[in-house]
């Protein structure tokens, strides 16, 4: 079975493909503004650039995991998640409160879907 990097650098590749499952690394703002919405905006918008790259979308997310420094965000990010994510195709999902890499990311994401 053969294995697709997208976008790949010398740590990590931005989404890997293997057989009929893409795995997004975790995504942050490409533009961090101290604005929960605006981040989770923008990650969102990556996130679906690299599966279309994969040849997949966000109606075929399996998981998704995301990491807020503070929990207090919870509903913020959740009010444009809700927008983005496809009714009726809803993945598993987890959010966790954890330290990100630097204080100008207030989220992170991390996703897994089908082809």
């Amino acid at each position: 079975m053969t294995i697709q990097r997208i976008k790949p650098g010398p740590r990590m590749s931005q989404a890997v493909v293997h057989g009929s499952t893409v795995y997004v690394a975790g995504q942050v703002a490409a533009d961090p503004v101290p604005d929960v919405k605006k981040q989770t905006q923008q990650i969102l918008a990556q996130i679906d650039e690299l599966l279309a790259a994969a040849g997949s979308d966000k109606t075929k997310l399996l998981s998704a995991t995301i990491y807020l420094p503070d929990i207090r965000h919870f509903a913020d990010m959740n009010s444009v998640w809700d927008g983005w994510v496809s009714a009726g195709n809803t993945p598993a999902r987890a959010t966790v409160q954890a330290s990100l890499a630097g204080p100008q990311y207030w989220v992170e994401i991390v996703v897994v879907a089908a082809i």
